[in-house]
């Protein structure tokens, strides 16, 4: 299947990028297309792994996790499976990573102190499966996640797919 998003795709997500929670029907009045396109590209969307959710994002300091830490582990030869059901087992692991260089696997990590990060680091390194840690404190978040500016550099020009859509946005 052709993984390549055209331009009511990228509309689409950026729509739900805007407003997570709006509806069907409102996303195709929005856009000008059939609520039997939206409904199908959705599905596409979701099927094809490109929406993987419909999540909130959720304010960690306000939720009382002011602290976060980008923390790499260089872990036992082999111990991959093992560091990931040790990450998975403690709660303030955010995310984590399998990547080159110096370090093994990236984790970012969230606590509501910095006792609070430190207790989590000791927990981290008395792993038998990590042999070693190094954190960084993030200060203040510059640039939050996003994804539209990377999908927009994608075919600009790739006509949409829809001929609703593609006549009523090309012709501008």
């Amino acid at each position: 299947m052709d993984s390549a998003l055209d331009e009511l795709d990228r509309a689409l997500l950026a729509a739900l990028q805007d407003n997570s929670r709006i509806g069907v029907l409102e996303l195709s009045r929005t856009l000008g297309v059939a609520r039997a396109t939206v409904s199908a590209r959705l599905q596409r969307l979701e099927d094809t792994g490109v929406i993987t959710g419909y999540h909130p994002r959720i304010g960690l300091a306000a939720a009382g996790y002011g602290v976060q830490a980008f923390v790499t582990l260089e872990i036992a030869q082999g111990a991959l499976g093992d560091v990931v059901a040790t990450l998975e087992q403690i709660p303030g692991v955010l995310e984590a990573f399998a990547t080159t260089g110096a370090g093994d696997v990236l984790c970012r990590v969230a606590a509501a102190s910095h006792d609070d990060l430190q207790r989590t680091l000791i927990v981290l390194n008395q792993s038998r499966t990590i042999a070693r840690s190094t954190s960084v404190v993030v200060l203040s978040e510059l640039v939050e996640f996003r994804t539209m500016p990377l999908l927009n550099t994608a075919e600009l020009d790739r006509a949409p797919k829809a001929p609703a859509y593609r006549d009523s946005h090309t012709k501008r």
